[in-house]
């Protein structure tokens, strides 16, 4: 189980539009944030660019190398 967060100074505006969104996505107003959060701060990018460097084989680090080549300094 993750950790818990207490947010606090929230709108009646962003309560409701939470509340809204969350009913729409017929989901509790925990999991809209958590995805809205998720998404804000880009874990599933980062963690979809981690598992690619993690699978990387020599052709990819000579291509890598290849186009970081003219950036390096002699």
């Amino acid at each position: 189980m993750g950790r818990q967060l207490t947010i606090r100074g929230v709108s009646e505006e962003v309560e409701h539009r939470l509340k809204c969104l969350s009913r729409a996505r017929d989901q509790s107003v925990n999991a809209t944030v958590l995805e809205i959060l998720t998404a804000a701060v880009s874990v599933d990018e980062r963690r979809r660019r981690l598992a690619r460097y993690m699978t990387w084989n020599s052709d990819d680090l000579a291509e890598f190398n290849e186009a970081l080549a003219p950036q390096r300094l002699g």
